[in-house]
């Protein structure tokens, strides 16, 4: 099994043309892609953590605030331990059968259980501020880097014609505007992996977490082989329609069709 993975899958016929191979990513007189050369996702990573908070606090709530996003006052329910414990630890949902036994042992109306588990998970629904907090965040990242992402691309002939993003493969020399491309983006989705957890919970968030790792494994792996060129292109195709997508975060769904309207156009 270790022989197939150190062998077999690195074989030189699966990721190159025939008479290439792996040892011609090592030409001193070509600047090509290493792996060594990636680590500078780290301080990357870390910044966009660092600057993520500092602009949610100083530019999205008194964005959310001009464009009249507020949220709407919960009401709380009462204090009751019973109730608090059983929704902790037992089920948040509970069941019917579960809901007259509460209602017995709590001294209530099994109409006044549901309300206070009603509001009870009202409580620790995320604000709408926090969603757009996030939104306006992947919103402003995706929007500079398609934009970034087009100056780099912009004057390249396989932006135009994509036979020649193949030109002298393996060999195409590393330029630092692809460099920086690269090492931005892959740094912005580890920050993403890394805040995941106190990000608001979606019903994708499993699909989320695979999402983000898919997406470091494969711009790792594409700066690895040297599909730099292919690589470029394809995260500005991302980048054009991620932050068209933040945009229904943004306007939230009862401004639905402006959202449908913007995508469209």
């Amino acid at each position: 099994m270790s022989s197939w993975l150190g062998e077999d899958l690195w074989a030189d016929w699966i990721w190159f043309p025939e008479g290439y191979g792996w040892a011609d990513l090592k030409d001193p007189d070509v600047v090509l892609p290493q792996l060594s050369d990636l680590w500078a996702f780290i301080p990357i990573a870390v910044g966009f953590l660092v600057l993520r908070p500092i602009f949610e606090r100083w530019v999205a709530i008194p964005l959310a605030s001009l464009l009249g996003v507020r949220d709407k006052k919960r009401a709380s329910p009462p204090s009751n331990p019973l109730l608090e414990a059983h929704f902790c630890s037992v089920a948040k949902h509970p069941t019917q059968s579960s809901l007259e036994t509460l209602s017995k042992q709590a001294d209530c109306s099994v109409r006044q259980v549901q309300r206070w588990f009603k509001q009870r998970r009202n409580q620790d629904r995320p604000s709408k501020i926090k969603k757009f907090q996030e939104a306006s965040w992947r919103f402003t990242f995706y929007l500079f880097a398609f934009f970034a992402g087009l100056a780099t691309l912009i004057d390249k002939p396989w932006f135009y014609n994509m036979k020649r993003m193949w030109d002298n493969f393996p060999k195409m020399p590393l330029l630092p505007s692809q460099y920086w491309y690269y090492t931005i983006e892959l740094g912005f989705y580890v920050s993403l992996l890394v805040s995941v957890a106190s990000d608001v919970k979606r019903k994708d968030f499993k699909e989320q977490v695979v999402h983000h790792i898919a997406t470091i494994l494969l711009v790792s792996f594409s700066w690895l082989v040297n599909y730099i060129r292919g690589g470029t292109l394809i995260m500005l195709a991302h980048d054009a329609s991620d932050y068209l997508m933040e945009v229904f975060h943004l306007v939230g769904p009862g401004h639905s069709q402006i959202g449908k309207q913007i995508i469209e156009s």
